[in-house]
């Protein structure tokens, strides 16, 4: 994807700077421990000079305690501001890290796995293993908002029309250099995480409004005012005493009045409002940017549609949050009383959320886009000789060249062309076990998902139209719904083929199909239901190790092709190639996978015999 790059380009430029951030830590390190010797120096100085101005004899007047007081300040400073360099230097190596072990495939396990979008009815998410540990969705991700691991996760979950595909595809490849930028976003989704709970976020901004009247907030910063006054006034000059009692009943009378509306904003607002911070930083590092392609300038824009910038209007909420709570320091607690601190604050708490909240939908949904393409962007960087597929609007079509797993390491990964158009729709994939035929459907399938969320793909090249997947690999009995493998499988079919009624033409993947019942039952289903299929404008591969399922291509062709995995057993054990070839295959490995296990399994005397292995 970008010219004149590679992996191992990529792979160094990571390992430079982690060696840089490396070294920055290591110096605040040592900063940070002379610092500390040095406020231990400081205090032991302080008594020192305590001991010597008021000790027996006095021998230093008090006014060089201001010293050690005005150095130990100068040195809590200095050491916070180092402590903080250092926990941004180790966040940075935590970043590039993760993206050495990306590039050197020990990226499974760590990360965000998106555990929480699996939905076990969806067509062919777990079937694609788009999450959990190890998954496509932990190897892209660098989303630090739920809200851009949400978008993420959604746009793998749906295929995109054509024209959003190809706005994401400009958007990534601006974004793909900007190492800087994923860097900085980095450091500040570490601090926040998670933590920024979407739909609470909406609710809150959405939610029905508390009734407070315009002249009610100018109402009370005039009494406020009036009771600081007449009380100042009092207390100096002696005068206006006859209107303490007066003023203090009014002012009374109107906090009794708003009292369960005040609280009612404090608590709706609280956690949301706190939420609502942690997003200021990535926004005020998105508007910064400068971007020229489509998506993200309409990104740019939708950040912008209160009339100032989103990260403004958060910090102008932080602002009031931050005086909300400085009412419960005990020494301000009660000069907060009667200014009618609490009371202000729930207004204008109120005031911002009426003006603002409708818009925070749109703004997790513009931040969540930008993290969702910053992850794409991230996994493009990292993979440059990984294209872009070409989307073609005349399908079905899948023409895929040198086609591999994402998430096979480079070193394992063997690739294979698939094509799959108006008039060869169907390939009978058979083989032994092992073989490869399971890994090319799920290759096929988590490629077409990446290139309809506007990403790059793991081939060589890769021209398709939008179609919508549906897979049957990985179906499971239920002992708790009462259903067995093969009742699983045929409502997954069914529901396969529901999807040939939707607007987009079907890619269907399905894996030794209809192995659940007798080899008659299998050939008379599998062959219909595949004709269905093509009737409805699919197109896809199913493997099988039945051979007379072969059969359902010979009656198909030209529409249908039969295509397998080979395999070769010699002294040294079974060996795969993973090529995919022509025909039928011809051989089977199943006894001697059995017997390389140590299960020896052999036909004496016309009966089967079963040994123990090792």
């Amino acid at each position: 994807m970008c010219s004149g790059v590679n992996s191992n380009d990529v792979l160094a430029l990571y390992r430079s700077r982690l060696a840089a951030h490396e070294a920055v830590r290591d110096a605040r390190e040592r900063q940070h421990i002379r610092l500390g010797n040095a406020r231990l120096a400081m205090a032991a100085g302080a008594i020192l000079l305590l001991i010597l101005v008021y000790g027996p004899p006095r021998l230093l007047p008090p006014g060089w305690l201001v010293l050690p007081l005005a150095g130990f300040a100068a040195l809590a400073v200095w050491h916070d501001r180092v402590l903080q360099a250092r926990r941004a230097a180790e966040r940075t190596i935590a970043f590039y890290r993760r993206g050495v072990d990306r590039l050197t495939d020990r990226w499974a396990g760590s990360g965000a796995d998106g555990l929480r979008f699996a939905n076990p009815d969806h067509l062919y998410e777990a079937d694609l293993d788009l999450f959990g540990a190890g998954s496509l969705f932990q190897l892209i991700t660098t989303a630090r908002l739920r809200a851009g691991e949400e978008t993420l996760a959604r746009w793998l979950l749906a295929p995109a029309p054509p024209d959003e595909i190809e706005a994401r595809q400009a958007a990534v490849r601006e974004l793909a250099p900007r190492v800087e930028l994923r860097e900085q976003l980095a450091l500040v989704g570490d601090e926040i995480g998670s933590a920024v709970h979407t739909d609470r976020l909406v609710r809150w901004g959405t939610g029905p409004a508390v009734a407070v009247a315009r002249w009610e907030p100018w109402a009370a910063g005039f009494i406020a005012a009036a009771t600081v006054t007449t009380l100042a006034t009092w207390a100096i000059f002696d005068a206006l005493g006859a209107l303490i009692a007066p003023v203090l009943a009014v002012h009374a009378a109107f906090a009794l009045r708003a009292r369960g509306r005040v609280r009612a904003i404090h608590g709706r607002a609280e956690e949301p409002a706190h939420d609502l911070q942690l997003l200021a930083g990535v926004l005020a590092l998105f508007e910064r940017q400068a971007f020229e392609s489509a998506k993200l300038r309409v990104l740019e824009r939708a950040l912008a549609a209160t009339g100032q910038t989103a990260s403004r209007r958060i910090g102008q909420l932080r602002l009031l949050v931050d005086l909300l709570e400085s009412q419960h320091n005990q020494f301000f607690a009660p000069v907060a009383a009667l200014l009618l601190w609490g009371t202000q604050l729930a207004f204008a708490l109120e005031r911002w959320r009426r003006r603002s909240g409708p818009h925070l939908a749109a703004w997790l949904d513009a931040i969540g886009e930008f993290e969702a393409l910053c992850s794409l962007a991230s996994h493009a960087f990292e993979h440059p000789d990984d294209p872009f597929p070409a989307i073609a609007t005349d399908g079905p079509l899948v023409d895929a060249r040198g086609i591999g797993h994402p998430l096979i390491p480079a070193e394992r990964l063997v690739r294979n062309d698939v094509r799959l158009d108006r008039q060869l729709r169907v390939l009978v994939v058979s083989g032994s076990n092992m073989s490869g035929k399971t890994t090319l459907l799920r290759a096929l399938g988590v490629n077409a998902v990446l290139g309809l969320a506007g990403a790059p793909v793991r081939a060589q090249s890769l021209t398709m139209s939008p179609l919508a997947v549906g897979a049957s690999l990985r179906v499971v009995d239920s002992l708790q719904a009462g259903r067995s493998k093969f009742y699983a499988e045929i409502t997954r079919l069914r529901a396969i083929v529901g999807l040939t009624a939707g607007p987009l033409p079907v890619l269907f993947l399905l894996d030794e199909l209809l192995s659940g019942t007798n080899s008659h039952d299998r050939r008379v289903g599998a062959e219909g239901i595949v004709r269905m299929l093509l009737a409805r404008n699919a197109i896809g591969l199913l493997t099988t190790h039945d051979l007379a399922l072969s059969a359902v291509a010979d009656g198909l062709a030209p529409t249908a092709a039969n295509v397998h995995f080979a395999d070769e057993f010699d002294a040294g054990g079974l060996r795969f190639d993973y090529r995919m070839r022509p025909g039928v295959v011809r051989t089977s490995n199943a006894l001697a996978l059995m017997r390389a296990v140590g299960l020896e399994v052999t036909l004496e005397s016309g009966k089967w015999e079963v040994g123990g292995g090792k």
